[in-house]
């Protein structure tokens, strides 16, 4: 096999794997139930608004869903949330949201997680709608 195939292989690949992560990624908020989302947000309300502009202990998440982290101006982020650097997919969120500590240590956030996954899904789906 010469090198320009193995190459033309690696990035047909790359693009595959790439494609199926986001589509994996939108899955989550397509596949919840943003009415039972709601619902369990209510944990996350202690510390979170569901609204626009409104801090509590931790920031707003309206809008969270496509944003990058650590980007609401006036809100206190940790050193560790500042330098985490990911946008907030559907993905990235689920990943977040089942182990936060775990996945940015340091952070703030002393939530344990939620560990359910489709509670995980539900949950995106409400914050999906949150525009």
């Amino acid at each position: 096999m010469t090198i320009r195939w193995m190459g033309y292989l690696v990035a047909t690949a790359a693009v595959f794997t790439m494609g199926s992560a986001w589509t994996m990624g939108s899955a989550w908020a397509q596949d919840g139930d943003a009415a039972a989302g709601q619902v369990i947000f209510k944990k996350c309300a202690l510390c979170h608004s569901p609204d626009a502009g409104v801090n509590k202990v931790g920031p707003s998440l309206h809008g969270i869903v496509g944003r990058h982290s650590a980007s609401i101006e006036n809100f206190n982020y940790s050193p560790a949330m500042k330098s985490f650097d990911k946008v907030w997919d559907a993905a990235q969120l689920s990943t977040y949201l089942n182990d936060p500590r775990g996945v940015v240590p340091g952070t703030k956030m002393i939530f344990p997680g939620l560990k359910d996954e489709k509670d995980r899904q539900n949950v995106i789906a409400y914050l999906s709608t949150l525009k």
